[in-house]
């Protein structure tokens, strides 16, 4: 069953391992190019700055809360902690968008993941970025 489109986004936290920053900075850059602001912790945190309260500021901050799935994502215990801070926060709810980046358990992270319409990234970039828009009902354009 297709997912119900939804509001575009003010900005969009991405909760991800930096074991896959290439994917992230990937996905980072079409959401930049869409005019689609978003939250990466890599590129959003600068050097001394207290990288666990700028996360909480921006999880506090964010409108949409995009997961990226991996082996790396699911052992990670600040992904798992975002996570859990997502699932409680109500300005998430119907907000929060598991993206498959690989094959993994995503109930290792929470169980109430597998109710969750995920958007498998694995095999087509683009076409995974256009069910993403298309949630947001926003138009995708491929490079």
């Amino acid at each position: 069953m297709p997912r119900k489109p939804k509001a575009a986004p003010t900005e969009v936290f991405i909760s991800h391992s930096s074991k896959n920053g290439k994917f992230v900075s990937r996905l980072n850059g079409v959401l930049a190019e869409h005019n689609v602001k978003s939250f990466v912790s890599k590129a959003n945190i600068r050097g001394a700055q207290q990288w666990h309260d700028e996360i909480g500021t921006a999880l506090k901050r964010c409108d949409w809360f995009l997961l990226v799935l991996s082996p790396q994502s699911v052992r990670s215990m600040w992904v798992k902690h975002e996570v859990i801070y997502a699932l409680q926060a109500s300005r998430y709810r119907g907000r929060i968008i598991p993206v498959l980046y690989k094959q993994c358990d995503k109930d290792a992270l929470s169980w109430t993941l597998s109710a969750i319409e995920w958007i498998d990234f694995r095999e087509d970039f683009d076409e995974a970025c256009k069910q993403l828009f298309q949630i947001w009902q926003l138009g995708y354009r491929s490079k």
